[in-house]
């Protein structure tokens, strides 16, 4: 006895045809929710589509101006490095300075001769040194 494939079986027919038709409806409502969603997704797009972009195109403006490396990032540090090149030339004229009083002490007679006299308070054969005491409110600074 052949089925015919048209002509389904009588008990399993009813349940297949009852699951499926609850499955069709599921997928209908699912389908349906889903679509709704997308349409309300695509109509709040539509009509907030310029205000997005100019809250995105504000913040990116404040971002670069404000930012850790935006504007005035960029102005502090020009700033920084500037004041640091005059920091380092003020040290390179000190130390010019400095090399040129070593290369004099070395070499220099008068200038060796100068710091005896003025610092250690040495003086030549036959020579006084009278010192005087400074006067009131009168402060003494050694010279280089």
């Amino acid at each position: 006895m052949k089925h015919d494939q048209k002509t389904p079986r009588r008990g399993r027919a009813k349940q297949t045809t009852a699951e499926h038709r609850a499955q069709v409806h599921r997928r209908a409502d699912e389908s349906a929710e889903h679509q709704g969603f997308v349409a309300q997704l695509r109509d709040f797009l539509a009509r907030n589509t310029t205000a997005i972009l100019l809250t995105a195109l504000a913040l990116l403006i404040l971002q670069d101006v404000f930012g850790n490396h935006g504007v005035l990032a960029m102005f502090r540090s020009q700033r920084q490095a500037e004041d640091m090149r005059k920091q380092i030339d003020q040290l390179d004229v000190e130390n010019r300075k400095l090399q040129d009083h070593v290369k004099s002490l070395k070499s220099d007679p008068a200038a060796i001769e100068r710091i005896a006299r003025e610092e250690m308070g040495l003086a030549r054969p036959g020579e006084y040194i009278f010192k005087l005491p400074p006067k009131p409110g009168e402060t003494t600074t050694p010279k280089p």
